[in-house]
């Protein structure tokens, strides 16, 4: 009993080992390639659970997910001749296991190769690129170029590059405080030219402010002399009317207002009673006895 216990177990030990040595398992993120004796063999890039012949064929797995390499920031010059510190990350995938496997074998290599002809084809095209162009209006095409031509030269190990990005282009510290004080000089010059430009448009609009006033004032002045003119002559008319119509009546009512206006209380004249402006003290005609 014991001997048939002990049989059945081998057995069971045995066909363990047979198991693990005989199969493998690839995941949905990965993908496999099979060595015999030192040479791939077969490719697989399904997810699942197949056979490989134990002790001689082992099995070299490969993330066929996309891959971040970000590289560490260096200096480079643009085409006007500005140093840049640029900081740049791309995202990368095996997609030939074969080629990767024959030419670098392990990610780590890879990230270094990435390194290499990235960095390359940054500075080559940049190289190419003015300050002004890299921050701002050529960024995403060259950033495409830069891709493209890394793409290209890295197929050959079986890895394609996604996309590449520059998450900082900075001048270098040394050269910030020059830049700033040429940047702040600038912005002065500019700051006194508008100045400059606002005190002669000031000076424009307050002549012309001047000016419209002289003019409105003259306009007015004219307007009033024409209607104190207009309204004088109507009074003389008035006056002439009222003269022409009853003389007598007219000399009396001036009268009366010369004598309300001049003979108030306490007021002194000396005058001949015979004058002329006492002429209505005397009977009704103006006669004096």
């Amino acid at each position: 009993m014991n001997r048939a216990l002990a049989l059945v177990g081998g057995v069971i030990v045995v066909f363990a080992l047979f198991w693990n040595s005989a199969s493998y398992r690839v995941e949905q993120w990965m993908q496999a390639l099979v060595i015999q004796l030192g040479e791939p063999v077969r490719t697989v890039r399904e997810p699942g659970l197949y056979f490989k012949i134990p002790f001689i064929q082992s099995v070299e797995y490969f993330d066929k997910r996309l891959l971040l390499y970000d590289a560490a920031p260096k200096e480079l010059l643009t085409r006007d001749k500005q140093q840049l510190v640029v900081d740049n990350f791309s995202r990368w995938r095996i997609v030939e296991p074969l080629a990767f496997y024959t030419s670098l074998r392990t990610e780590e290599a890879a990230q270094s190769r990435l390194d290499d002809i990235i960095y390359s084809n940054v500075r080559e095209t940049l190289g190419r690129s003015t300050l002004a162009e890299i921050v701002s209006s050529r960024r995403a095409d060259l950033m495409k170029e830069i891709t493209k031509a890394s793409d290209d030269r890295l197929r050959e190990y079986g890895i394609e590059v996604v996309d590449v990005r520059i998450k900082r282009a900075d001048l270098p510290e040394k050269n910030e405080q020059n830049v700033f004080r040429r940047m702040s000089a600038e912005r002065e010059r500019q700051a006194k030219k508008f100045r400059a430009e606002g005190d002669e448009e000031a000076r424009k609009i307050r002549s012309e402010a001047e000016k419209q006033v002289q003019i409105i004032m003259a306009e007015a002045k004219k307007k009033s002399e024409i209607t104190r003119g207009g309204g004088e002559a109507t009074a003389v008319q008035i006056f002439a009317d009222a003269y022409g119509r009853d003389l007598e009546f007219f000399e009396l009512q001036r009268t009366l207002e010369a004598y309300d206006k001049s003979i108030t209380e306490g007021t002194k004249l000396v005058l001949s009673p015979e004058s002329e402006f006492f002429r209505y003290f005397a009977d009704i005609d103006g006669k004096t006895d």
